[in-house]
């Protein structure tokens, strides 16, 4: 398993890490299988979505803050329960099937921190797994 480090320095906002999980994956040097990465983080999660147009993922922050508003009904007392719900939402981790040691990831994808409560100091996992 490989773990690296993030910054993030918005309360929301998402982080294009897809370098950052190849780089892992040559490190591991699976050529063929799957990778797992995993945000052990309850307040921001990992997605993949489109990385050629920054709208898009400027687009899911809104959307998830029209489904979940940072003032609402909420108990949790840190005043974060907004950036739990949409964790949730988004989810924890990502798998990404491996060929030829490379993510076998579409044209248009890549792998998303989605900060929903910075800015702060964040960990990725990446586990690689060999058929």
């Amino acid at each position: 398993m490989i773990k690296f480090e993030l910054h993030t320095a918005e309360r929301e906002q998402t982080l294009d890490v897809t370098e950052q999980v190849h780089q892992a994956l040559q490190a591991t040097g699976v050529a063929e299988g799957w990778v797992l990465v995993f945000c052990p983080h309850t307040t921001c999660g990992i997605t993949i979505n489109e990385n050629a147009d920054p709208d898009v993922t400027a687009d899911l922050l809104e959307g998830l803050a029209s489904l979940v508003p940072r003032k609402g009904p909420w108990r949790h007392r840190e005043g974060n329960s907004d950036a739990h719900m949409k964790a949730s939402l988004i989810g924890s981790s990502v798998m990404i099937p491996v060929a030829d040691g490379d993510l076998m990831l579409g044209p248009w994808q890549g792998v998303y921190l989605c900060e929903f409560d910075g800015p702060r100091r964040r960990y990725l996992s990446v586990s690689a797994v060999s058929l």
